[in-house]
């Protein structure tokens, strides 16, 4: 059987501890990679490293910290020797009216969703730029190409990590640096609040919600490509999911 194109290769994951990022972080790791699992719940993150085993190093991190991202990425390059892969994937969400919302929170959802993956790609990028290979992979959302009226600031979070990815995507691509977006819709899992296997499985059988795995999936589909090729943006929905 033919290695795996991810096997081997280095992978910083935030948002590890839960959701698309622990789904990723599992299915990376049957693969052969070797991680950095990053997220701000010590107990979730140790435990997953403890799962995975020697090829896991976990880092308490807040993405909204730069000390945080720069031990982060510092550390990995002391156990590993390089970065060849970024999941920025750490997010927060606020939904509902903007009437009966709190700017302050908002505020930090910015700082995780926007400021914190900015953070994250200005941290790894000097070392792929220097090896002249790496992927940048973002979690984005369906939100992020249409206006949901439902969640105005998160939509508009998702909006600029767009604009973001697509423009930093132009600047690095002759250096041998891939950037893209993964876009789902809704995902049951607790960013959701959506927290037990049996109420996954019932969002599924309507399917209303894709599983974390689904999404984790398609991220290795879309790094798994072989150079020439970058996917740039995919979207995913539920089949039901009216958008």
């Amino acid at each position: 059987m033919m290695e795996h194109a991810l096997a081997g290769k280095v992978v910083i994951i935030t948002g590890a501890s839960t959701g698309i990022g622990a789904a990723t972080a599992r299915i990376m790791a049957d693969l052969g990679c070797k991680l950095t699992l990053a997220a701000r719940s010590t107990d979730k993150l140790t435990a997953l490293a403890n799962e995975i085993g020697d090829n896991a190093l976990a880092v308490r991190t807040d993405v909204t910290s730069s000390a945080d991202v720069k031990e982060m990425v510092a550390r990995t390059i002391a156990r590993f020797g390089r970065v060849d892969v970024l999941l920025a994937n750490a997010g927060v969400y606020i939904p509902g009216q903007v009437v009966d919302g709190d700017p302050d929170a908002w505020a930090n959802l910015i700082n995780v969703n926007v400021t914190g993956v900015m953070r994250c790609i200005h941290a790894v990028l000097p070392f792929m730029l220097a090896q002249h290979a790496g992927d940048i992979m973002v979690t984005s959302s369906i939100s992020g190409h249409i206006d949901i009226q439902w969640e105005p600031v998160y939509s508009a979070s998702k909006h600029a990590v767009q604009a973001f990815v697509n423009t930093l995507r132009r600047q690095v691509a002759a250096d041998g640096v891939r950037v893209g977006s993964i876009a789902p819709g809704m995902v049951a899992n607790e960013l959701w609040g959506i927290q037990t296997p049996a109420e996954v499985d019932k969002w599924v059988a309507k399917r209303g919600a894709l599983r974390s795995e689904d999404v984790a999936q398609a991220i290795i589909f879309m790094l798994s490509q072989p150079p020439h090729v970058t996917i740039r943006d995919l979207v995913m929905l539920p089949e039901n999911q009216d958008l």
